[in-house]
């Protein structure tokens, strides 16, 4: 609540007046009762037909000015409201942009999406009634009190016992119905991610024919939300005519007790009158105050779910937000992995930029999550500037969980990372990822043009730069062809383009940066093995060329599970269930490595698999490592 203060802090003037203006607006009903008890009794019961007209002339006036005040209270509590919701929405997404990856695994996508989306809508909601009805309602309830004391004592204690008995069924209500609308929220969650589920997968879907298990699936976990919701609906609707009810009990009351005081010749019918209105009011506040109260409790859970995520502590801080407790190497734990002893393999202490690897991996290991099993397990290898990386192994070996170290898109659970001679931990997030250039598995493009997506690498590139990336990544062919240059516009996810296409361009945008480290991680999967080897040669060239010219070497990580892609590499990493099984050129691997082996049997013909043997044979094993 108190995050929730702060942003409606930064519209003041409007969070100020906009209730204060509903006071005042209130203020005007509570003297309407008086006026029209003076009409009825001095002016109706006495004939005089000025007094009428002037006592409503004076109800219309009061009506008009009460009418002006309120529009502009509900202008300024809608523009507090909007600008609150604006400002909460912004950090949120600024926030959710700071988490890891493992605290986006943790969190889950579909929750995020509810809390950016309905949630904020919640709040908004909240604050905009809490600025019009918070303090206008209670004014109005004490007022309408306090003012039926001036009619009449001894009648107005009937307030008195009303206004506690509708405080303990409001208060009630609002306990009570708080946590149903959490569990709501969290359901709708659910309801979302299957949402999100389903329409990414739909494909799938279809082509495994589970349709009819899928809309099963959809409509159990809708109808828990279904049912949740009129559990706490039927609670929450409870609150009108309880006080609908109490407040009328209250009235016949007054009319009972007025009734004898007007035989009595103790009150006139115009003050009864009086004290029928101001009970009237206070039911009409009541309505409106059990409506907050109902929109509160949703906007009070909304509040703390929303809060969750800004209460959520990083899993990764870049150095200079906070100083590291932790520099330099982390404490070392047994591995179950075969030991690898590459040739000039690392290191022990911590290297200089000047002599030693530009890229070192010295046991690093990682876990996802909670798990107690490691995705990698000690994994030590180095890499020089313009060298060419290839990391090779089956499904789930931990192929991308490696690469994704790099840029600290996870943090190493143990080990360190050494780039120029520095720990990762002790650089900060921008100037590590600035330098690295990434290729995710799956090509993501956004709505735009060709010429937006390309510069996410770097805004300030050229235009010169932006087709350069396209002729090295192959995409300037097909470019050319919608004769459309840069302005050539991308759909949503780049639903205008082939799956090679989309590949292509997503490695144009990593090379408009002219990064120091380019990870493709799987990303030519969707290409023919042509115009694959193509662009594993034209990037090569281009790290060259840009060596030659004075600029640093461009260092490759190629990540495949084709033989093809990684062979020509300078050095081949073999990974297997988390572990280095390897290191070594295409033919050493071949050679002296099992797993290596067993990997080309499986794509590559026994001609070719001897025809390499034999080259190795010749050449000798170098760099070289078994199992």
């Amino acid at each position: 609540m108190k995050r929730l203060l702060s942003y409606m802090n930064l519209r003041r003037k409007e969070a100020i007046l906009a209730p204060l203006l509903k006071m005042l607006e209130a203020s005007f009903e509570l003297i309407i009762p008086l006026i029209v008890a003076d009409m009825i009794d001095r002016g109706i019961t006495g004939g005089d037909n000025r007094r009428i007209l002037l006592s409503g002339g004076l109800m219309i006036l009061l009506g008009c000015i009460g009418f002006a005040v309120s529009l502009t209270a509900q202008y300024f509590a809608a523009k507090c409201a909007v600008h609150t919701g604006t400002a909460i929405r912004s950090d949120l997404f600024r926030k959710i942009n700071q988490l890891s990856y493992a605290d986006l695994d943790t969190l889950g996508s579909s929750t995020l999406i509810t809390r950016m989306t309905s949630d904020i809508n919640q709040v908004q909601n909240g604050v905009n009634m809490v600025l019009r009805l918070l303090l206008r309602s209670p004014f109005v309830v004490a007022g309408a009190m306090i003012m039926a004391f001036t009619v009449d004592a001894q009648t107005a204690l009937i307030f008195l016992a009303v206004i506690p008995v509708l405080t303990i069924i409001i208060f009630g209500i609002l306990l009570g119905t708080r946590p149903l609308y959490k569990n709501v929220q969290a359901q709708l969650d659910i309801v979302t991610g299957k949402t999100r589920e389903n329409l990414q997968g739909v494909r799938v879907v279809r082509a495994f024919n589970r349709q009819k298990q899928e809309k099963q699936e959809y409509y159990s976990a809708s109808d828990s939300l279904l049912y949740k919701q009129l559990h706490v609906g039927k609670i929450s609707a409870l609150l009108n005519p309880v006080t609908v009810c109490v407040i009328n009990l209250g009235i016949v009351c007054i009319l009972f007790l007025g009734g004898q005081g007007v035989d009595t010749g103790r009150l006139t019918q115009g003050q009864v009158i009086a004290l029928v209105n101001y009970m009237s009011q206070i039911l009409v506040e009541l309505v409106k105050l059990a409506n907050l109260v109902i929109q509160l409790s949703r906007a009070a859970a909304c509040v703390n779910r929303v809060d969750a995520v800004f209460s959520i502590e990083p899993d990764i801080i870049s150095i200079t937000e906070t100083e590291s407790d932790s520099k330099g190497a982390r404490s070392q734990t047994h591995s179950a992995c075969p030991t690898v002893s590459p040739v000039n393999e690392p290191v022990s202490e911590p290297v200089g930029p000047a002599s030693d690897p530009y890229i070192v991996f010295d046991q690093v290991s990682f876990s996802y999550g909670n798990s107690d099993v490691p995705a990698i397990s000690s994994v030590s290898f180095t890499a020089e500037q313009g060298e060419t990386i290839g990391i090779i192994g089956g499904t789930g070996s931990g192929k991308s969980t490696l690469i994704n170290l790099i840029p600290r898109l996870y943090d190493c659970s143990e080990g360190r990372i050494l780039i120029n001679g520095r720990d990762l931990r002790e650089q900060s997030l921008t100037e590590g990822r600035n330098r690295v250039g990434i290729v995710p598995q799956k090509a993501v493009l956004y709505k735009g043009t060709l010429r937006s997506n390309l510069l996410m690498g770097r805004a300030d590139a050229s235009d010169d730069e932006l087709f350069r990336a396209l002729d090295i990544s192959q995409a300037r062919e097909f470019v050319d062809a919608k004769q459309l240059g840069l302005e050539l516009p991308v759909e949503q996810e780049g639903r205008n383009f082939s799956g090679g296409q989309k590949q292509r361009l997503t490695i144009a945008r990593a090379l408009v940066r002219n990064p120091e480290i380019l990870i493709l991680d799987d990303s030519a999967s969707a290409l023919d093995f042509a115009t694959d080897a193509k662009l594993r040669k034209a990037i090569r060239h281009a790290s060259e060329t840009s060596g030659s010219e004075g600029g640093r070497k461009t260092t490759v990580f190629l990540v495949s599970q084709r033989v093809s892609t990684v062979r020509d590499a300078d050095r081949i990493l073999v990974l297997e269930d988390g572990c280095l099984a390897g290191t070594g050129t295409h033919h050493s691997l071949l050679a002296s490595n099992a797993v290596y082996r067993e990997i080309c049997r499986s794509q590559m013909s026994e001609e070719e698999i001897r025809r390499d043997l034999n080259a190795s044979m010749k050449g000798g094993t170098d760099n070289e490592s078994d199992r």
